[in-house]
């Protein structure tokens, strides 16, 4: 399998990262950094002489310089530049790219279908193969050998020998049968004795045990259990969250957003099907961009379909597919201490 060097040139940081994570899915890219300024993005191109350039041209911060001039700005220095995939938020400057020689042009948020589709471009117009499916293994079928058999003519003096064999070996198996079954009697008399003696020595081994005092019990129940702790692990940052103050998780793409009670957002890089899988009570899917704790619901409108959360401005909308979740969520408050007036 071939492999592809790749840099990230974008100012926002947390866009960098979710291009990173899509790109990420495709094991013939390899990563060498990022930039989010137009001249730390020239020097990392020029120090890392990357195969492949993920360029923003339309930054959030306008003092970052990045813009088609980049590439103005690379062929300056190399004779040959990396193949360029404009990455950024609108189409506006599609036209005007192309016009630069750029490989191709992507909306963020970046898709992996879409990157998917790039790459299959690639191999089309360069005749090379990325990502190369394993061979199956060719089976040579077993070659069958036929017995061939001789016929051979009967003799009688061997005729009358085989009959003298035949009685010889028929005295031999009587008193292999004989021996057998005297062997297997005494055997069976061993194995009583053994028995009666195994069941003596558990009887015995029994009555030593000593109880289990009730203390050693109450002890156990009475270990409380850790609250869930959640860690968003990203290239040796490590962010702790309690679960207890996730108030709903939103489906970004190839990342999920994680929402707090204290308003801050935090993103991490795997699917709102991952953290469905590995979070449990109370957290419940609701539709298919969302995950809420339902400690945090204020009110459920299942006429508008919609979900309020306390102390909040936000509405989470439920899908028709999840409308059994919303009914266990309703009969799980109202298991509580509720009153319903």
């Amino acid at each position: 399998m071939r492999t592809f060097t790749y840099v990230i040139i974008d100012d926002d940081t947390h866009r960098a990262q979710k291009t990173l994570a899509t790109a990420e899915t495709f094991p013939f890219l390899t990563y060498l950094g990022s930039a989010g300024t137009f001249d730390d993005g020239i020097d990392l191109v020029l120090e890392q002489q990357p195969q492949l350039l993920l360029l923003e041209i339309d930054p959030e911060d306008a003092t970052s310089g990045l813009s088609l001039h980049f590439i103005s700005e690379l062929h300056r220095y190399l004779t040959q530049l990396p193949k360029i995939i404009v990455t950024t938020k609108n189409d506006t400057l599609c036209l005007q790219a192309f016009k630069y020689g750029v490989f191709d042009y992507l909306i963020h948020p970046i898709e992996v279908k879409e990157l998917r589709k790039t790459f299959m471009r690639f191999e089309k117009e360069n005749g090379i193969v990325l990502s190369k499916p394993v061979a199956s293994a060719v089976v040579t079928p077993p070659v069958l050998v036929e017995k061939q058999s001789i016929a051979v003519e009967n003799n009688p003096v061997d005729h009358l020998l085989d009959e003298e064999n035949e009685e010889e070996n028929d005295i031999v198996e009587e008193q292999d049968i004989v021996d057998s079954t005297t062997e297997n009697e005494e055997n069976a008399t061993a194995v009583e004795v053994e028995v009666e003696d195994q069941e003596a020595i558990a009887v015995k081994a029994a009555q030593d045990v000593p109880k289990e005092s009730s203390d050693s019990v109450i002890v156990q129940a009475g270990n409380a259990t850790k609250p869930l702790v959640i860690c968003v692990k990203s290239y040796g940052d490590y962010r702790y969250i309690d679960a207890a103050e996730i108030c709903y998780l939103q489906a970004d793409n190839n990342s999920t957003d994680i929402h707090l009670n204290t308003g801050e957002m935090i993103t991490a890089f795997k699917t709102l099907k991952h953290f469905e899988g590995v979070l449990t009570h109370p957290f419940v899917r609701i539709h298919n961009s969302y995950i809420v704790n339902i400690d945090y619901i204020g009110r459920i409108h299942t006429g508008n379909s919609v979900c309020h959360l306390k102390n909040s401005t936000v509405k989470l909308p439920f899908s028709k597919s999840y409308k059994e979740n919303i009914d266990q969520i309703i009969n799980s408050i109202a298991s509580g201490n509720y009153l319903e007036i």
